[in-house]
């Protein structure tokens, strides 16, 4: 859309004040010109929408059977997906209970892995003792 014509008019400009009056008037026009054009280019948009909106809603007998087809459809997979919720949530629910077991198992076996680790530790620190120790 284009943006109104400018208000501006100098006061004091040359000419008495029927020229100042004249190009008020000429402003006063101009402005109107712009916000019709800008009325009518929202008028033609939608139009265009309408028209879409009404071909979108409309059967080939000129009822509501296609839109009425569309909310049918619309409410039977919202009903499938109502049914499949509890399922879904079911099965939510043992993944959460797989997960936890894991965790306990992996919390196992790290506190079993840590004595072994340390001794593992300690024999490699007293074998490097020893290594050490014989090479002098």
């Amino acid at each position: 859309m284009t943006g109104m014509a400018d208000k501006d008019v100098k006061a004091g400009a040359r000419g008495g004040p029927e020229r100042q009056r004249f190009k008020r008037l000429a402003q006063a026009a101009l402005n109107a010109d712009v916000t019709v054009e800008q009325v009518d280019t929202v008028l033609s948009g939608l139009t265009d929408t309408l028209a879409d909106l009404n071909k979108s809603t409309e059967g080939l007998d000129g009822s509501l059977d296609n839109l009425d087809a569309t909310l049918a459809r619309f409410n039977d997979t919202i009903s499938r997906i109502d049914e499949l919720a509890p399922r879904l949530i079911a099965v939510v629910d043992r993944m959460e209970t797989i997960v936890d077991r894991v965790e306990r198992i992996v919390g196992v076996g790290e506190a079993v892995m840590s004595p072994i680790s340390a001794t593992e530790h300690a024999v490699r620190g007293v074998v490097n003792a020893v290594r050490d120790r014989a090479r002098r």
